[in-house]
């Protein structure tokens, strides 16, 4: 009986072993890079004259409140629009009726009461809350 032997063996082991090894974490020795390690030192001299300007004015941002504008009467989806205009994000909605509806489709309801009230000074991070009502109720 003969016993063949594969040219290919020797290789599919020694990848098989590579692979195993890099599953581990480990490089196997063949492939192996020598390292390198490189120091650098650098030194920086600075001389500071002492200031004879009088420090810079520091000048406050911008305000960050704004009057809040009169929606009353406006579809809901022109209010959210002109409240954002106004640099107000902050939104929140409620049915007036009191039924707990959501406001899905904002141009078939009206506002009916805001607040805060339009012309109160308000910060712009403020919610506004829009109280509205369908268009085709009393």
């Amino acid at each position: 009986m003969r016993i063949r032997r594969h040219r290919g063996s020797a290789r599919f082991l020694a990848l098989a072993a590579a692979l195993a090894a890099a599953a581990c974490g480990q490089t196997p020795p063949e492939q192996s890079q020598p390292q390198v390690t490189v120091t650098a030192t650098a030194t920086t001299t600075a001389t500071v004259a002492p200031s004879t300007q009088a420090p810079e004015t520091v000048s406050q941002p911008p305000s960050d409140t704004a009057t809040v504008p009169d929606v009353v009467g406006l579809d809901h989806q022109l209010a959210q629009d002109t409240l954002q205009a106004a640099g107000y994000y902050l939104l929140a909605e409620e049915d007036v009726t009191g039924q707990g509806r959501v406001i899905a489709w904002d141009r078939n309801w009206v506002v009916v009461e805001q607040s805060p009230v339009a012309g109160t000074a308000a910060p712009r991070d403020a919610t506004i809350t829009l109280r509205s009502r369908k268009k085709n109720e009393p």
